[in-house]
């Protein structure tokens, strides 16, 4: 039995893997991945962060690249199996956890293929769990292709033809952006009364203007954090208002739904589309740990990483678990020391 077990080995089981190494713990990560860095390269060929590599270190390695450098997925993937070997982590590959349950103060977790047990447990599995689309993708012709953008990599994959994008995010409008690049048709649904902002600005990247202004640091229970966690989020890095004006790209407004090949939306029906790209988000999925209290928003109930109400039940890398920057790749560091303090002082 360990003392304690991580489930995710991304940035979040990282970093706190990092503390644990500290303390000699007795610790194990396990990871549904086949590899370090797996989930970063999954994601499209052409994604870059928006943070610069001065605000991407892990807790006692900085990233490896030069100041003001906007990385690929490829780069933090490296970054993290460097991260690993230099720090000697140990990590179970090809282990999703199905199951988990506290009986006896002992944690026992379950995959397909094996039983761990534990007297603590990190979920460090990120936000990012059950891809998400409108119901109405299951009334489409199977011959349009349908991708979620969890699973879209470049254009390569689209057939002939116009191609829709759904969702106003980051994902969504990068995506739009690289495919209406290719001079053929797009349609755009979501909102187009959004905010764009630039990476950099006067000079400085928008990540030293968010440090100076204090929007790294507002925690969610301040009121500044609670306006900036309640409220949309920006884009950032590309400018929509000059996307959205492409003569190849139409808004459609709002996915309302479908009938094989036509597809209706809030300003029109569309039936000569033959690729869609759901950049639709994400859902929570935390319904495998037995006995959990979750959010209004299917989140664990916690304070800044431990669980309300399972004891030697520990939480890193959810969105605003306490900061804005508490789901990014250098953000998380912050939330990592805070909960190893937190368990050095119980375990004293």
């Amino acid at each position: 039995m360990k003392d304690y077990i991580i489930i995710g080995a991304g940035q979040a089981g990282l970093a706190i893997a990092y503390y644990l190494n500290k303390q000699n713990a007795n610790y194990l990560i396990v990871d549904a991945n086949s590899e370090t860095g797996a989930p970063w390269l999954k994601r499209w060929d052409s994604l870059k962060l928006f943070t610069p590599s001065e605000f991407n270190h892990l807790p006692g390695m900085k990233f490896p690249h030069k100041k003001g450098h906007y990385a690929n997925k490829y780069e933090v993937a490296d970054y993290l199996k460097a991260y690993v070997k230099e720090y000697n982590i140990p990590i179970e590959f090809d282990q999703k956890i199905t199951y988990l349950k506290k009986e006896n103060k002992v944690f026992t977790l379950k995959s397909d293929v094996k039983e761990f047990t534990a007297k603590n447990v990190i979920i460090a599995t990120g936000p990012f769990h059950k891809p998400f689309t409108p119901k109405c993708h299951t009334k489409i012709s199977k011959d349009i292709i349908q991708i979620h953008s969890e699973h879209y990599k470049s254009p390569n994959q689209l057939q002939e033809g116009a191609t829709l994008v759904v969702g106003a995010g980051d994902s969504g409008v990068q995506i739009l952006s690289e495919i209406s690049d290719l001079d053929k048709p797009v349609y755009f649904s979501g909102n187009t009364n959004i905010m764009s902002i630039p990476q950099e600005f006067l000079g400085k990247t928008l990540w030293w203007w968010f440090s100076k202004i204090g929007f790294l640091t507002a925690h969610k229970y301040s009121w500044i954090g609670k306006k900036l966690s309640k409220g949309g989020q920006p884009v950032i890095g590309t400018d929509v208002k000059t996307l959205f004006k492409k003569k190849n790209v139409t808004c459609v407004g709002r996915t309302l739904d479908a009938n094989e090949e036509t597809i209706t939306f809030e300003k029109q029906e569309i039936n000569d589309i033959k690729n869609i790209v759901w950049a639709t988000g994400f859902k929570p999925n935390f319904n495998w740990i037995d006995g959990i209290e979750l959010d209004d928003d299917y989140y664990p109930k916690n304070y800044r990483g431990v669980s309300d109400n399972i004891e030697g039940l520990y939480f890193l890398g959810l969105p605003w678990l306490y900061t804005r920057g508490s789901a990014t790749l250098g953000g998380v560091k912050k939330d990592a020391k805070y909960l190893n303090k937190y368990i050095l002082n119980k375990v004293q």
